[in-house]
């Protein structure tokens, strides 16, 4: 039985080690692509940097200038015979290179904003995680314990779903000018979006999950004298448990994805404002880094509930597979 067991522990070492190799391929691939965009000037690359003005009075060393423009003064000056101007092959100021944006990343946490109007990004940022926190907080209280009943009991089912599903179709951000009529133009409305793009979601993924509980654990605690609330909380909850562990997973990403819309409502705050004003001064590898920002904290915070979660429920192979 050892042998077999080291085995066994062997194989899934291995398929570990491929799924994490496929993981950091799936990283490597599009930075592979960014970097050929980037620092390969045959590829694409529709601008030329100045570096030589010549003869041509509008050029400015460090201007870009389309090929077609460049080439164009380039005839002008060779059959007026004045000094020839210079550049290299670029991209758009909107497409910086990685090692650019990785610069912005970094100074955005070692430096304080040029700007005196722009926020910090890490004091954007935290006000960014707060709106979220609050906005899915909210959402879970009222949306799991809904979600679980109307899964259990079909009466209930019958009578708020229908509703919810028209609603669900409703986008959250059409609500954002009642929201700051009603909640101020401060963080309220941008909890209140986060909420209103997630709860009616979660309610009817939630009842799904309920669903799929095997109904003969119903029936047998039924059979047993379970019922009501001892029924919720002893049979339904701790059987759904670890798939409603992966939902919230799920849609705590679709709360990051209402984000950038909510924090615009009434005034604009946290990771969002520092994109919008970065964007304003052309400051796009700053830009490029706000957006990565939200992209690391949404993807680390589940990698790390993936990993909370295969402690907390040993029992689900599902987990494995996350």
């Amino acid at each position: 039985m050892s042998a077999i067991s080291r085995q066994l522990n062997k194989l899934m070492n291995a398929d570990s080690s491929i799924r994490t190799l496929y993981g950091v391929a799936s990283f490597l691939l599009p930075l592979l692509i960014w970097c050929l965009v980037s620092y390969t000037p045959f590829i694409w690359h529709p601008k030329v940097l100045i570096t030589d003005v010549g003869g041509v009075d509008y050029f400015q060393v460090g201007m870009l200038v389309d090929k077609e423009m460049f080439a164009s003064e380039m005839a002008n000056m060779s059959v007026a015979l004045q000094p020839l101007p210079a550049g290299t092959p670029a991209n758009p100021i909107y497409l910086p290179a990685p090692h650019e944006v990785a610069q912005a990343l970094y100074n955005g946490f070692a430096n304080p904003p040029k700007q005196a109007d722009t926020p910090s990004m890490p004091a954007s940022i935290w006000h960014s995680i707060q709106i979220i926190f609050w906005g899915f907080l909210i959402s879970s209280v009222i949306g799991v314990p809904l979600g679980i009943i109307s899964g259990t009991y079909n009466r209930v089912g019958r009578l708020n779903e229908p509703f919810i599903e028209f609603f669900r179709y409703l986008p959250a951000p059409a609500f954002g000018a009642l929201a700051v009529a009603v909640l101020g133009i401060y963080d309220g409305p941008k909890i209140a979006i986060i909420v209103i793009g997630t709860l009616f979601q979660q309610v009817l993924i939630i009842a799904n999950t309920t669903r799929k509980l095997e109904t003969t654990i119903i029936e047998a605690a039924k059979t047993l004298g379970t019922r009501n609330f001892r029924l919720l909380t002893r049979v339904v909850v701790p059987g759904i448990l670890p798939d409603l562990y992966r939902d919230q997973r799920i849609l705590l990403g679709w709360a990051w994805t209402y984000l950038i819309v909510a924090e615009l409502i009434g005034t604009s705050t946290g990771i969002t404002w520092f994109i919008t004003q970065q964007a304003r001064y052309q400051h796009f590898d700053n830009v490029y880094a706000g957006i990565m920002v939200i992209g690391i904290i949404g993807f680390g915070t589940d990698l790390l509930l993936a990993k909370l979660g295969k402690r907390l429920f040993p029992w689900d192979r599902t987990q494995d597979k996350s």
